[in-house]
């Protein structure tokens, strides 16, 4: 139905595809499967008409095309629906369904919104759904599963042959997922073509025909589910093979023994929150590295913005220190100690139009309160003082961050974080994007940390690093605990966990 071939990307001198290809066929869905910047969203980018490949051919239904538009996509009969359900929610269902292309009747002039028609329409669309709601509903009001199956009608409402669903799982629990499988099941029975963009493994093979991998931007291959097991999948998107023990021949999957028999500094007891992270227990003692591993989508950032207040958990208890709390804010967390440098840190941690200097007392200045502000000759002396404890390679304090390399920006983060004094810091993904021996140095500085008596999450997609620093490592998978490790563990064990379904 839909074929792909040689398709090339570049932006500038940076290639974000190269030679990719995919063959969708029709009653069929089809998972797409890569790492964070493997290219996936490129290819639908193009397969939507958002932006044009730079070599490379697409055919639908064996005729040759090439949108250049989102509009111009959805007249071929190929419909998105996005991580986001991206519905105006002040709006009807209906009038989500047909919005920027409202039936009307009258004549020239006097011509008016075909209400009836619309409600009939809707009806019907929804109904292939199997959903019996009233199409004059306001959409908000609705729960984000069924407000994910309207975008699907809405995108069904173009005459569909090919539907690209990106993430649509992301924001459903289990018995919300399985609806809407049951729905694909029926809408891939009636001939639609299905591409489904996932990072949950155990999705894969519950609904997946077949499989196509990208990895740095390349097509690896196609397989049935029957031809790639799971651990052979993760293998084909990380880019290498490894040995896989069993957890149940290694012992994975059952709790460590903590390496310090003291009251944690953190503790987690069946803590989670619905449509996050599936309750867990977890415990993080003075002194110690706990690594958190998995594949992307399987929880770690979402545990991490629990366990700093900027989502709010709905079960289970955190205790700091043996006392319980229940964060409702950042600040809170940040008065008792707690540090976190976030994944993204151009979106989330630096700001780009501050100095270096301003960033790294941003922290402290925000847990003092806006009154009295930090003079600014206690600001050179601090930022200074981590200037050259972290080595970070500045002009000088009053340098714009946004100046600074990848690497020395984390360092800047870790700074503001440690300028507060924190007795557990929580780092998400801190070597991404930087270089060799700018990895090296943070990855020191973390150890030294924890040999000075704090208590550090380390949260990376990069396996080989997770064992070298941690002390006890908890992997994750489909949002859920999936098994605890000790220091000295192999890359095989916790690929076992990642690979086997969750206890």
């Amino acid at each position: 139905m839909l074929n792909a071939s040689g398709i090339t990307k570049r932006y500038g001198a940076v290639t974000v595809l190269e030679d990719a290809g995919l063959h969708l066929r029709a009653g069929e869905v089809h998972a797409l499967m890569g790492q964070n910047g493997a290219g996936k969203s490129t290819l639908i980018k193009i397969l939507t008409g958002v932006v044009p490949a730079n070599t490379g051919t697409l055919t639908l239904d064996g005729q040759a095309i090439a949108p250049r538009s989102p509009l111009a996509s959805q007249k071929l009969g190929i419909s998105t629906v996005y991580q986001e359900v991206n519905l105006c929610p002040n709006l009807t269902v209906a009038e989500n369904i047909f919005a920027g292309r409202y039936p009307r009747r009258g004549w020239a002039g006097l011509r008016a919104l075909d209400g009836p028609r619309m409600a009939s329409e809707s009806r019907a669309l929804l109904a292939r759904l199997h959903l019996d709601i009233d199409p004059a509903r306001t959409l908000g009001t609705l729960p984000v599963a069924i407000q994910q199956l309207v975008a699907i009608a809405r995108a069904l409402s173009v005459q569909a042959k090919v539907l690209i669903l990106d993430e649509p799982t992301s924001s459903l629990d289990d018995s919300e997922v399985e609806s809407l499988f049951a729905v694909l099941r029926g809408l891939r029975e009636s001939g639609l073509a299905i591409l489904f963009v996932t990072h949950f493994l155990d999705q894969v093979y519950a609904i997946a025909d077949r499989i196509t991998v990208l990895r740095n931007g390349r097509f690896v291959g196609e397989w049935t589910p029957a031809q790639l097991p799971a651990p052979a999948l993760v293998a084909a998107m990380v880019g290498r093979d490894v040995a896989l023990a069993s957890a149940a021949s290694t012992g994975a999957g059952q709790p460590a023994q903590a390496a310090a028999t003291s009251t944690p500094r953190l503790s987690l007891r069946d803590f989670g929150a619905q449509r996050r992270v599936h309750p867990l227990d977890l415990d993080l003692h003075d002194g110690e590295v706990v690594g958190v591993a998995g594949l992307l989508g399987s929880g770690r950032t979402e545990l991490a913005r629990l366990m700093f207040g900027l989502d709010a958990a709905d079960s289970g208890t955190l205790q700091v220190a043996g006392q319980a709390m229940r964060f409702t804010h950042p600040a809170q967390a940040v008065r008792l100690g707690l540090a976190f440098c976030p994944e993204e840190r151009k979106a989330d941690g630096i700001v780009g139009e501050l100095s270096v200097r301003e960033n790294i007392v941003l922290a402290l200045q925000a847990r003092a309160g806006l009154w009295p502000c930090i003079r600014p000759a206690r600001q050179r002396e601090l930022a200074q003082h981590y200037i050259d404890l972290l080595g970070i390679r500045a002009a000088d304090s009053d340098m714009p961050i946004a100046l600074l390399s990848g690497g020395n920006q984390q360092k800047a983060l870790l700074a503001r974080w440690l300028a507060t004094s924190p007795r557990v810091l929580i780092l998400d993904e801190p070597t991404r994007g930087i270089d060799v021996a700018a990895k090296q140095e943070l990855m020191n500085e973390v150890m030294r940390l924890a040999r000075e008596g704090m208590a550090v999450l380390f949260i990376s997609s990069e396996i080989d690093e997770v064992l070298r620093i941690s002390d006890r490592i908890v992997v994750m998978r489909d949002r859920r605990k999936a098994g605890e490790l000790p220091r000295g563990a192999s890359e095989a064990e916790v690929m076992a966990l990642i690979c086997e379904p969750a206890a």
